[in-house]
């Protein structure tokens, strides 16, 4: 396949609950080292700016926490995919927190406004929730939302003042596109911790999950058939993969949200491998290991290292 690979690292983790998520990237960059791994050396890598600094302060909005901090990231990951990708590079998103990932989706969808984009969300959680249905305020649960321009108002749950829904608003339409994605063109792999504004909203819009007992059920070679048929008119497909969808008593529990009962390292490889060899995948993106949460020193960074150097080899 020959790609010429860049790895974008994003540090953000103002969308985070928990602290910690910002060294993941470079746990991953330091667990390649520790293996004497050239997988770093070998391809290019750039950086993407960070607003942690806001963490410093008390957040300003209740149900969309350092929003205005989010807009700014999403434009850098905007601009920055968008870049890569209108110049034929690969890119592999090494991500602190999940939240940003909307901003990836929008610079895709700039660099290919006429095309139809798939996206594959393995993940423990369905991450689309809205200000206005969050129980956390915590953005990370948000950004499918802001790709799909949607606000859930009928599981409203949250009385959100103006000045956030204007600010979600402009985060909505990051790029000018919007929507950026259609419900039917996502996919979701290993949810199973989502909340019931989820569930209605995932059903109202019939978006298919794949859950780790009808993956293992059917086998992840005839699942990723499935996912290929599905997703047969989208001309490109982006892949979202939070580490936590694996089960965290076969990796470790670092990162920021584990949920028992998720997928093997073995079968998130084999999926991810299957994903890369598809010509129509433009961008992958690994996210959530937190290495102050891990149990087991720096594991979940080791395993995730293992998952991208797979990749790598596939793309190469």
């Amino acid at each position: 396949m020959h790609k010429n690979i860049v790895f974008l690292i994003n540090k953000s983790e103002i969308t985070a609950g928990s602290r910690g998520a910002s060294l993941g990237p470079e746990a991953i960059i330091t667990a390649a080292r520790r293996k004497e791994s050239a997988i770093f050396g070998e391809n290019q890598t750039q950086k993407i700016e960070n607003a942690n600094h806001l963490l410093d302060f008390p957040a300003r909005h209740k149900f969309a926490k350092r929003i205005d901090g989010l807009i700014t990231i999403y434009q850098e990951i905007h601009k920055k995919v968008s870049s890569l990708l209108s110049n034929d590079d690969f890119p592999i998103l090494l991500a602190a927190d999940h939240g940003s990932a909307g901003g990836t989706i929008a610079g895709i969808k700039s660099a290919f406004p006429d095309k139809r984009l798939g996206v594959i969300w393995i993940d423990a959680h369905a991450d689309i929730h809205t200000p206005y249905t969050t129980p956390t305020g915590n953005m990370h649960g948000m950004p499918l939302a802001t790709a799909l321009n949607i606000d859930n108002l009928e599981c409203r749950v949250n009385d959100v003042c103006e000045e956030t829904v204007l600010l979600w608003n402009q985060l909505k339409n990051i790029g000018n596109i919007s929507p950026k994605i259609l419900p039917e063109d996502i996919v979701y792999i290993a949810v199973r911790d989502t909340e019931e504004q989820e569930d209605c909203i995932i059903r109202e819009l019939g978006i298919k999950n794949y859950p780790v007992a009808e993956l293992r059920q059917k086998g992840v070679s005839a699942v990723i058939d499935e996912i290929s048929l599905k997703l047969n008119t989208c001309d490109i497909i982006y892949v979202s993969f939070d580490v936590d969808s694996m089960d965290p008593d076969l990796t470790s529990y670092g990162t920021g949200t584990p949920v028992k009962d998720g997928l093997s390292p073995q079968e998130a490889e084999e999926i991810l491998v299957a994903l890369a060899k598809n010509p129509k995948t433009v961008c992958i993106e690994v996210v959530e290991v937190n290495p102050c949460l891990d149990d087991k020193k720096n594991t979940m960074a080791e395993v995730a290292l293992g998952l991208i150097e797979s990749v790598v080899k596939t793309l190469k």
